[in-house]
């Protein structure tokens, strides 16, 4: 589907030099007596790179059709990560290569969206938080309470996040997934 480069908006999937970007931001500029242009921000979706782009405001863009599947997480292979689609149960695999930063929130039974373009899994979307088990972090501290003093903690899937001196090996604790921080422990 085409469209001008005025109606780009964060969060689309383009076809630009024959390969897949997310737009990750636009600014739209009209220097003085110039043609006005649209200033974009674009991540490769099969390289993860990102790219500064100018774009004319007349240029048409092509952007790009995907499907989205609820997939479950089942179980990690090596690199190959296997997921089942929800309505349909039919399995794929993915590789940690396509998955990035989203192997380190990974548990049996998540529920994660795919995109697809052409039949090919491009993207994933995490849910905004994951509970996960620590596996490692220094002994608690009886008594000690929420304060600016953290200490580190490996979690089930080798993630390393920040915690609060009282939690303890074993725990449960709610992490948000789009900077990986610690939100509270889970009962």
């Amino acid at each position: 589907m085409a469209m001008s480069a005025n109606q780009m908006r964060p969060g689309m999937v383009i076809i630009h030099d024959n390969e897949l970007f997310s737009v990750f931001s636009i600014t739209h500029r009209t220097p003085g007596n110039l043609r006005a242009f649209v200033q974009a921000k674009i991540r490769n979706l099969r390289t993860g790179g990102m790219l500064e782009h100018r774009f004319r405001s007349e240029d048409r863009i092509e952007r790009a059709t995907l499907d989205q599947a609820e997939m479950e997480f089942l179980y990690r292979d090596g690199d190959a990560f296997y997921f089942m689609n929800t309505e349909n149960y039919e399995q794929t695999h993915l590789t940690a290569d396509t998955l990035g930063d989203a192997v380190q929130y990974l548990i049996p039974n998540l529920k994660i969206q795919i995109e697809f373009y052409e039949g090919k899994p491009v993207s994933v979307e995490l849910p905004q938080t994951v509970d996960l088990e620590i596996t490692d972090t220094e002994p608690g501290i009886k008594g000690a309470s929420v304060s600016n003093v953290t200490k580190s903690a490996t979690l089930e899937t080798g993630l390393v996040v920040q915690v609060p001196p009282f939690i303890e090996t074993g725990e449960k604790i709610r992490v948000e997934t789009t900077e990986g921080k610690y939100l509270e422990r889970v009962k």
